[in-house]
């Protein structure tokens, strides 16, 4: 079968799950207190950290599902973000909603990009920035953003734990193909 260009963002969807996966539970072997201590992080902690990214995952996905095709996978309820809500917005302060609010939003990726068409991200991508400015690029330019993103934070959460004495375990990409 042959390969388009949006399997590779099919694969990117499923790594995503996989390391979000391993990384929350990794997470679970600290306490509240210390998943939420200021370790000098951009966003201070790991909680804060992964609060970051379902913020961005939240609203990278806004902006996709505005762009001229409707997504089952996207509903509103799930993009909704509260107002004024910033990049270093603590959406959910308990471990349970954000760790369930992470999950409910990695199936909605992967459903999202399983049904996206496939000429989806060679297409025009229209929006505002978090500044308001108006951009547009391709779409792939953003998807690539989109889970680039994910990967930088993550990898910045996995440092976090490693000086927390926790260690999340092999999360190389090629790890999900070859175990």
């Amino acid at each position: 079968m042959a390969q388009t260009f949006s399997d590779n963002y099919r694969f990117l969807a499923r790594y995503n799950r996989w390391f979000n996966e391993r990384l929350y539970d990794a997470c679970e072997k600290l306490g509240d207190e210390e998943r939420k201590r200021d370790r000098g992080a951009f966003f201070g902690s790991i909680h804060g950290t992964l609060n970051h990214l379902v913020w961005a995952d939240t609203m990278w996905l806004g902006r996709f599902a505005a762009q001229a095709h409707a997504f089952a996978a996207l509903p509103a309820d799930l993009l909704a973000l509260p107002a004024g809500a910033r990049h270093a917005t603590v959406l959910h302060q308990d471990w349970a909603g954000l760790r369930s609010q992470r999950a409910r939003l990695d199936a909605a990726i992967e459903a999202w990009v399983a049904e996206m068409p496939d000429d989806f991200v060679t297409r025009a991508m229209r929006y505002s920035n978090t500044r308001g400015v108006p951009r547009a690029h391709p779409m792939w330019q953003a998807m690539t953003h989109f889970f680039n993103h994910q990967t930088h934070h993550r990898g910045q959460v996995t440092t976090l734990l490693m000086q927390a004495g926790v260690d999340v375990g092999v999360t190389d990409l090629i790890a999900l193909v070859n175990p």
